[in-house]
């Protein structure tokens, strides 16, 4: 195992996408994203996607030199298009003018459009929250959803985020997940690692739970929740495709096909500043005071740890430097 710096995963993943095609100032906003699901240990958002996103620059299923466009069509809206390129960059352009819709309006949202996968939604709600303003969002993905008592896939695993500020520059409260009981990518790591998957996480083709990450590849992601899950990903595929222009899950190409259409994927995120912030921040911190009376009860996301350096396995950062063109 290999104990590297979050600067050189950054470095390194910057030189590897602009050696592949990417704009120096696209291949750093996607690397500032790759660092920071390394530091938290999200490793199916981190350089586990690096060498996709390389192999769709070369093959053109991604747009390397895009230049996102931003445009107010009102007061409270906001919208990006990603051109076909990376959504790091698109929301990165938009964002300064969706805070500025917020706090004029009170809320305000941003909808990123025509975009590559986003993976970790919490890493842009995030921003939105140490921004001072509450931040919502939401995307769609390749279809390995079925409805409850159902076979047909017809959403993705369509991942919600909510962020808080504390007032401070900070984040008070994050969670981040998908409306599956479980995220895609612990499935197809499960399947390259050769492991079983717990019961719960998927069904067959024929609808029958199963522990076997091929059978479930073939079958579908069960919503968390039953039908409550169901719910929350719909509202996700709506608000993502509906509200971005962008493509609804079933005209979606699985993610990491190296060659296929864009993924044309949609981001659609809400940003509330409080009318009264005092009074907002009194209250998140009183809910936050109840949750934590108990031992090891806390707030999602709070005092989150970023490590640095972090451990990764040998043989992944060889991948990764070779993809830089280092030796």
């Amino acid at each position: 195992m290999a104990q590297v710096e979050l600067d050189d995963i950054e470095a390194v993943t910057a030189r590897a996408l602009i050696r592949h095609g990417a704009a120096g100032w696209v291949a750093a906003e996607v690397a500032r994203a790759v660092r920071k699901a390394e530091a938290v240990g999200n490793r199916i958002c981190g350089l586990y996607y690096l060498e996709s996103y390389c192999t769709q620059l070369e093959t053109g299923r991604v747009k390397g030199d895009a230049e996102p466009e931003v445009t107010r069509p009102r007061p409270g809206a906001v919208h990006v298009d990603a051109g076909f390129g990376f959504a790091q960059p698109a929301f990165a352009r938009g964002l300064p003018v969706a805070t500025a819709a917020a706090r004029e309006n009170g809320v305000a949202s941003l909808a990123v459009g025509h975009a590559h996968t986003c993976t970790s939604v919490g890493f842009f709600t995030e921003q939105i929250a140490r921004a001072g303003l509450i931040g919502m969002g939401m995307t769609n993905a390749s279809p390995i959803v079925a409805p409850p008592g159902g076979k047909t896939r017809v959403i993705g695993t369509n991942p919600i985020a909510f962020s808080v500020p504390d007032g401070q520059g900070g984040v008070a409260m994050q969670f981040d997940q998908s409306t599956t009981t479980v995220a895609l990518g612990k499935i197809t790591m499960a399947r390259d690692a050769g492991e079983r998957i717990p019961e719960g996480w998927a069904v067959d083709a024929d609808g029958y739970p199963t522990t076997d990450p091929e059978a479930a590849l073939g079958g579908s992601l069960v919503s968390m929740g039953g039908y409550k899950g169901w719910g929350f990903g719909l509202m996700a595929e709506l608000l993502a495709a509906g509200m971005t222009g962008s493509v609804i899950s079933r005209d979606v190409q699985p993610l990491k096909a190296p060659r296929g259409a864009p993924h044309d994927l949609g981001q659609f995120y809400l940003l509330m500043d409080p009318d009264d912030p005092d009074a907002f921040h009194d209250r998140v911190a009183r809910v936050a005071a109840a949750v934590g009376q108990d031992e090891g009860a806390r707030m999602p996301g709070q005092d989150k740890r970023e490590d640095n350096p972090v451990t990764l396995d040998d043989g992944l950062w060889s991948r990764v430097r070779a993809l830089a063109g280092a030796t």
